[in-house]
């Protein structure tokens, strides 16, 4: 099959660390003292977005300086929203902010930055974290964090085309989450999730949306998609990033990180605060692209209060799980020729509990189901529940579709692709798909889609297949990529079955042989010591 070119520096731009941030937070963590992490995390988090802003503010004024001579004025803030930079006011500068560092009013120095910042940025107004209205650490404690964290960049130009700051920011809130209790604590996507359904989607235009946005890692990561090939590679030089992005999140703390995550980038949004069941804000929305990482079997959705809902057309989800809310949710919000990737639980696929396997059969019958796969077992995440990604496209037809690609008649027909096998352990707890793996899958998806550059659409036994309505329909409507695409070829090693069968069963004897000997030795011990039964 071939390869899209791919813009990765590296062999494996997804991993869950660049070398320092668990590191960073580890020494940051046994600065907390008696602070709980749910408190602990704003001021840390607080700390890093005004460092953020500081690096690049400084790197744009030593920029400046230098060119004097030539009339640039270090001390106008045009000189920096020109070019996608905040704007920082003298007294939230770093130096003033150094100086007064083991000063017992550091806590206050520090808001007060952050408000001459969101003073004059009008991007930040509303989101820009301050410790007002909660407890802060002691002098000693905030100014050794502050002394800690000035000693990584994460604003200037190097830092951010390696998003240093999303990466840092992701392993702080995972750590945090795990120190909350993850049903408390709020994650970013995991990277290698993001990456796979903007790769196989490709937003480059239109309306895009996430009921669920978190911290706006899927937004951040379409645009990144949309910059990435800007010069050619893969749709011919014409994208620009000509998207609306639209985005919903229920909780305050996450819906403000995700408004930062935006404003530092200069992307724009509409991102809204507030339960997407209960109170959606885009009620009218049709998106053209839909990239969501719901959060896995939320038993306390409100599902009672819902049962009437018109986004239930394929069936009321149940109470107890909101899984198939979300996805009847983000079909709903398809556009006609809409795309969506979303990832849920395994459960997902196969579960019949409380009108789960209804609902799922009614969306298959509806022909909304486009493609399947099954993630490794321990994705890049905080959490260890068994993940698969959906895609639903509201036209398999092949008379269109919101891209730039051409698109192939599949009605009928979902492509299913196993993954569980790759990836790559990047620590003792997570998994990561590689840059070369997500190139694989979104590839298989794109020859499956009809697009000749993507090379042929094969089949390969253990990782992927096409299966028609009927086939599907004698799995029970099962969705698990395992159960269609079959065991991987195993290469023929050129030695005659009969020798082979010979050759196994002599080494069954041997090994049936040694298990005797060592139970004779167990019970020898077992008697020395008093205990033969």
């Amino acid at each position: 099959m071939a390869k899209r070119k791919n813009n990765a520096s590296s062999p494996n731009t997804t991993g869950a660390t660049v070398g320092y941030e668990a590191e960073l937070w580890q020494m940051a963590n046994a600065l907390r003292g008696s602070m709980d992490a749910a408190e602990y995390k704003h001021v840390v988090l607080g700390l890093i977005f005004l460092k953020y802003i500081s690096d690049a503010f400084e790197e744009q004024h030593a920029r400046l300086e230098a060119e004097r001579a030539q009339g640039a004025d270090p001390e106008d803030p045009d000189e920096y929203r020109a070019v996608n930079v905040f704007w920082v006011p003298p007294e939230a500068r770093r130096a003033h902010r150094n100086a007064r560092v083991k000063q017992p009013t550091i806590g206050r120095l520090v808001d007060d930055a952050m408000a001459g910042i969101e003073r004059d940025n009008p991007a930040l107004t509303g989101v820009v974290p301050k410790n007002d209205d909660r407890p802060v650490l002691d002098r000693q404690h905030l100014g050794r964090l502050i002394d800690l964290i000035g000693t990584i960049r994460v604003g200037d130009e190097e830092a951010r085309a390696k998003d240093v700051l999303g990466r840092v920011d992701e392993e702080g809130r995972s750590q945090f989450a795990s120190a909350e209790g993850t049903q408390r604590g709020a994650l970013t996507t995991p990277r290698c999730v993001v990456k796979l359904p903007v790769e196989r989607l490709d937003p480059y235009r239109g309306r895009v949306d996430d009921p669920c946005c978190g911290s706006a890692g899927m937004f951040v990561q379409s645009v990144e998609f949309i910059r990435a090939h800007a010069n050619g590679n893969g749709n011919g030089g014409k994208t620009g990033a000509d998207i609306s992005i639209y985005g919903q999140e229920s909780n305050y703390t996450t819906w403000r990180l995700a408004k930062m995550n935006l404003a530092i980038r200069g992307i724009d949004g509409q991102i809204a605060h507030g339960d997407t069941f209960h109170n959606d804000r885009f009620p009218d929305l049709k998106a053209d692209f839909i990239l969501a990482n719901p959060p896995f079997n939320v038993k306390d959705w409100g599902g009672e209060r819902l049962r009437d809902d018109k986004r239930w057309k394929y069936g009321v989800p149940p109470v107890g799980n909101a899984n198939f809310a979300w996805v009847q949710r983000i079909i709903h919000h398809l556009a006609p020729t809409g795309y969506a990737g979303f990832v849920l639980a395994n459960g997902s696929m196969s579960s019949n509990r409380s009108g789960e396997g209804e609902i799922r059969k009614h969306i298959i019958e509806a022909d909304l189901v486009d493609c399947m796969v099954a993630l490794p077992g321990r994705r890049c995440s905080a959490t260890q529940i068994p993940a698969c990604l959906w895609f639903s496209a509201r036209d398999t037809s092949g008379r269109g579709g919101f891209g730039p690609h051409p698109s192939r008649n599949r009605r009928g027909h979902v492509r299913f692709i196993d993954a569980r096998t790759m990836g790559c352990m990047v620590d003792r707890t997570h998994c990561d798909l590689t840059d070369e793996d997500i190139t694989k899958i979104a590839d298989t998806s794109h020859a499956w889609r009809g697009e000749q550059e993507a090379g042929d659409d094969a089949d390969v036994p253990g990782f992927g297949t096409s299966a028609t309505r009927e086939a599907i329909r004698t799995h029970g409507d099962v969705l698990t990529p395992g159960r269609s695409v079959g065991a991987e070829a195993v290469e023929d090693d050129g030695e005659p079955f009969d020798e082979k069968m010979k050759r196994l069963v002599t080494q069954l004897r041997e090994q049936q042989a040694e298990a005797r000997r060592l139970d004779e030795a167990i019970w020898k011990n077992l008697r020395e010591l008093g205990y033969d039964a």
